[in-house]
């Protein structure tokens, strides 16, 4: 007799940079609920936040059938309730399918992909973020036209050997501006273990200043 194949997916990053991620994410998500995650991989992300920060109602997404697939079985043995089944979600399709959302959190996704995909990444969050909702971006990034890191210039070489239209995004160069264009606020900058960054920006309120913790 046959078992059912498990379609769960593992990705070994995950469980080495979950932690410091849920420690930015308790900080500055306190009060914060509708969640959309872009590209949400696996599913191992979103199971672990949701069972850690269950004030969060935490919606996946993913343009591969396959990870949507690990996020689907992920999601099922977890029996979270307050995370929710995959959007077949592509970024660079505007306007997305949610609204109201007090955060977006994109995981390692705007360097394995073309430089629309994060245009198109901060045009659909400024769409679709509540006034004063957050924006997170973990990974790789360079700082002034550097890399931070000997280990991300080599990482950043071997995606463009990949695919041409891949890279390291340069945080104040090319993101910055853009962030700025789309009507986002200064951004607030994590350092984050293996020589990643936690960024965070919170969509522009007229009507309010905050101030970081």
């Amino acid at each position: 007799m046959s078992t059912p194949e498990d379609l769960r997916r593992h990705a070994p990053a995950t469980q080495r940079n979950r932690a410091p991620i849920l420690d930015v994410l308790r900080t500055y998500f306190q009060t914060t609920r509708r969640v959309l995650e872009i590209a949400s991989g696996t599913g191992e992300h979103a199971v672990y936040f949701g069972s850690h920060l269950p004030h969060l109602d935490w919606q996946t997404s993913d343009l591969d059938p396959t990870a949507r697939a690990s996020i689907q079985a992920w999601l099922q043995d977890a029996d979270i309730p307050n995370v929710h089944p995959p959007l077949a979600l592509d970024v660079c399709k505007l306007p997305w399918p949610v609204r109201d959302l007090d955060a977006i959190v994109c995981i390692n996704m705007i360097h394995i992909a073309p430089w629309a995909a994060c245009e198109a990444l901060f045009q659909g969050a400024s769409q679709s973020l509540s006034p004063d909702g957050w924006l997170y971006l973990y990974g790789p990034f360079k700082r002034h036209g550097e890399h931070t890191a000997p280990s991300n210039e080599a990482f950043d070489q071997s995606l463009q050997q990949r695919d041409s239209a891949w890279g390291v995004r340069d945080l104040d160069q090319q993101i910055a501006p853009l962030a700025q264009q789309s009507g986002f606020c200064d951004p607030i900058v994590v350092s984050m273990p293996a020589n990643n960054l936690s960024v965070l920006w919170r969509k522009n309120n007229p009507h309010e200043h905050f101030s970081s913790p």
